[in-house]
């Protein structure tokens, strides 16, 4: 079956459980049996769509060359820099670029160069690697970006009116005063680095291989994951100020619930949020994926599941899966349920605000510590930073009890 025909079967599958769990009337005895074996099909289709992305990605990568250079022309538009210039460089380094190639390379530098090869990467290569980052983790799918030009500390302005509220006047009396406060919390740009990322000669020489998906591949999984988790648990000292470190606690499990959540802890967990974030329609429920795995076993009064899956998978606006009727966004960097873990995260998540600084840089070391190894190795460097932009509550936490 093709790929194409499984996540059609998949969408319509769980577009049957959605209206399955929907409908006024559940009979655990009639229903549950169905929505059961529903998820495990659900499961089986997944694992056969991701076994056929798994074989298409390795074929791919053996006839890559030629389309290779197609996408590189299409990510590294940057002021006529040529992709096949770039993937040159790559492979080669300096000796692989004339003269000519390596001034127009030069002219699209934002900074200069080093002795050892160092390269402002183009533009476009830069966007398509900082769009990848959205999949490690999701913090950056959710949260606002914003990108900058100057590296200096950005503060943002923040102000809370959830309660401030006007009054009755009589007549010819004066009004009272209440200005508005306000305060700021830093936007600070932290360096990150990708580690070296080292690569045989025998890969830069094989034409078969796209030297320029490898190396982004491997940079951005390193930066994205090392991100991610500081703009989740990051505590604020010599890294950003992570969510489920900043978010306030709106539900504490009470004793007995270390590795346990509830029907009842979720609905107070929604409750906690203040209503004019919650009508604001941006609201989200965050966690580890071992949680979501218990929470899928939760049944409401009337013996019907609370995780609702979602449908149309990989359609952007397509339904989420679901949890009392709340998107959920799985983020490995989330603690998993332990005493007095923050587990689950519930809110609006666009009032945290992740910075971009300037453009992603790359570098290339064929020095005497690779070439002994017969390796090349590339080396990338951001900035970015990321806190809580908020003070009025908009995401709260579930807090599992300390015993």
């Amino acid at each position: 079956m093709s790929i194409q025909a499984l996540r059609e079967q998949r969408a319509a599958k769980a577009k049957a459980l959605n209206e399955l769990v929907s409908k006024a009337e559940w009979s655990a005895e009639k229903d549950q049996p169905i929505y059961d074996a529903g998820m495990l099909e659900l499961d089986d289709i997944d694992g056969r769509i991701k076994r056929i992305n798994d074989l298409n990605e390795k074929t791919a990568k053996d006839h890559m060359e030629a389309g290779a250079l197609d996408a590189a022309n299409r990510l590294t538009k940057d002021k006529g820099v040529n992709a096949t210039v770039f993937t040159r460089w790559l492979k080669d380094g300096d000796k692989g670029v004339s003269a000519e190639e390596w001034q127009t390379i030069r002219n699209t530098m934002s900074t200069t160069t080093n002795s050892e090869g160092g390269f402002t990467v183009p533009q476009e290569w830069a966007k398509s690697a900082l769009e990848a980052l959205k999949a490690y983790g999701g913090m950056r799918s959710v949260a606002d970006v914003i990108q900058t030009a100057g590296v200096g500390q950005l503060n943002y302005p923040t102000t809370d009116g959830t309660a401030e509220e006007g009054e009755i006047i009589g007549e010819n009396a004066t009004a009272t005063d209440l200005d508005i406060s306000f305060g700021t919390k830093p936007l600070t740009a932290f360096k990150y680095s990708s580690k070296v990322v080292t690569v045989p000669f025998e890969l830069l020489q094989d034409s078969a291989i796209d030297v320029e998906s490898l190396v982004r591949a491997r940079l951005v999984s390193r930066l994205g994951r090392i991100t991610n988790k500081h703009f989740t648990i990051g505590t604020g000292t010599g890294q950003p100020t992570g969510v489920a470190v900043a978010s306030t606690i709106g539900v504490t499990a009470t004793t007995g619930n270390t590795t346990a959540v509830t029907y009842d802890f979720l609905v107070n967990l929604q409750h906690s949020v203040d209503p004019a974030y919650r009508e604001a329609g941006n609201l989200m429920m965050m966690m580890h994926d071992n949680t979501l795995r218990e929470i899928r076993k939760i049944k409401d009064s009337q013996n019907r599941p609370i995780f609702v899956p979602g449908y149309e998978t990989g359609v952007p606006g397509g339904p989420p899966d679901t949890v009392l009727g709340t998107a959920v966004k799985v983020n490995q960097d989330m603690p998993v349920m332990a005493a007095n873990a923050k587990s689950i995260l519930f809110g609006d998540f666009g009032y945290y605000k992740i910075r971009d600084v300037m453009a992603m840089e790359l570098f290339r070391f064929t020095d005497s510590a690779f070439t002994k190894k017969g390796q090349v190795g590339f080396l990338a460097w951001m900035r970015s930073g990321g806190n809580f932009i908020d003070v009025g509550g908009a995401v709260k936490a579930y807090a599992n009890s300390a015993t």
